[in-house]
């Protein structure tokens, strides 16, 4: 995991980078992330280009290549590394109101009421609007 950003409350966020990472977040917090991640992570992986022929050189620039090509799979965890919100934000944290936005708390409940303030937090670092009407796709109303 790589570190994103501090919330209130002594919370911290992060980006899962790997399939293992994703893996103990879906079992942690009861959701799919990991299906999501591996799906996103894949479809990313077709897109790149190796910069080389030789074999030993094909996975140069693949990282970087993830990292602007993929969805933003973020964690936030408190003090005790607990897991507490997951997010899916789009490529690099671009605005782009085409992507569907999820971020949920464990089982997929509503995290807005208790870790609002944090998801703020995260929108504020990363210049992005996650309001719960975007970005909360179990919302009754």
């Amino acid at each position: 995991m790589r570190y994103v950003c501090d919330a209130p409350g002594d919370r911290t966020w992060f980006r899962l980078e790997t399939e293992p990472e994703a893996s103990r977040e879906s079992a942690e917090m009861q959701h799919a992330v990991e299906k999501y991640f591996r799906r996103e992570r894949e479809q990313a992986v077709r897109g790149f280009q190796p910069p080389s022929r030789v074999f030993i050189e094909q996975e140069i620039g693949l990282k970087a290549h993830l990292d602007r090509e993929m969805p933003m799979f973020l964690t936030l965890r408190n003090g005790e590394g607990k897991g507490l919100v997951t997010a899916m934000l789009p490529p690099g944290a671009r605005d782009d109101k085409s992507f569907k936005i999820v971020i949920v708390a464990p089982g997929n409940s509503d995290p807005y009421p208790e870790h609002g303030d944090a998801i703020r937090a995260l929108g504020t670092h990363l210049g992005i609007e996650l309001e719960r009407s975007r970005c909360y796709p179990y919302l009754r109303g």
